[in-house]
């Protein structure tokens, strides 16, 4: 089964943004950013483009899948 490879936490540093930050910024928990990160969470598909808009990226550039 493939697995989500996610560059969340990476943006977020370049950016300075603690998780609660960027769940305010797209609506959601933080808990969701937790599991977003983590790989355990598959993110809708707006919630994948908010994420990027906040970043000023592409979707392709935060999510990724990958073979095991």
């Amino acid at each position: 089964m493939p697995e989500l490879k996610t560059k969340i936490k990476e943006y977020r540093a370049r950016f300075g943004m603690k998780q609660g930050e960027l769940a305010e910024k797209v609506g959601v928990r933080r808990e969701t950013i937790i599991r977003l990160e983590r790989g355990q969470y598959n993110p809708s598909l707006k919630l994948a483009m908010d994420i990027a808009k906040v970043f000023g990226t592409d979707v392709e550039d935060l999510f990724s899948f990958s073979d095991n």
